[in-house]
């Protein structure tokens, strides 16, 4: 993974690109931590060589998990960044990410892990205030919680 500010005028922009073999949430979140950002939101295209997407049940409070186990094109991946108590204080990232199969079928839902082949490109944009999540007794998730 490589990143570089790409532009700074009231938030910064970063341009974040992921290589083959590389792991996506993982990466997003250590970017997050070294870069200390507190609100954020992001997209990106590329493509993963495996990807695993949840849908989040209500009544398990979980995420049942969509392993593909193939080569997918990342049609669209939006997401953000904001604090997270339960995460200690730290960055957390949300994204969620729809992929498209040789058929062109489609298939999207929150992305939980992937691996990119042959890249991922994903534009960062720092907002200038702060956000930050705090655990909904509803659905046990962490919900941005606005004041």
């Amino acid at each position: 993974m490589k990143a570089q500010l790409i532009q700074e005028d009231g938030g910064k922009t970063y341009a974040v690109i992921f290589d083959s073999g590389d792991e996506v949430f993982e990466g997003l979140t250590e970017f997050a931590r070294e870069q200390g950002l507190t609100a954020a939101h992001f997209t990106g295209v590329g493509a993963f060589s495996d990807v695993v997407l949840g849908f989040f049940d209500l009544d398990k409070k979980d995420y049942e998990q969509i392993p593909i186990e193939e080569q997918v094109e990342v049609l669209s991946l939006v997401g953000d960044i904001a604090l997270d108590p339960v995460e200690g204080g730290g960055p957390k990232v949300h994204a969620h990410v729809v992929v498209g199969k040789r058929d062109g079928t489609a298939y999207g839902g929150h992305l939980l892990g992937g691996h990119v082949r042959p890249t991922l490109e994903v534009i960062v944009e720092e907002a200038p205030g702060h956000l930050r999540r705090k655990p909904d007794p509803t659905t046990g998730l962490t919900l941005i919680d606005l004041p």
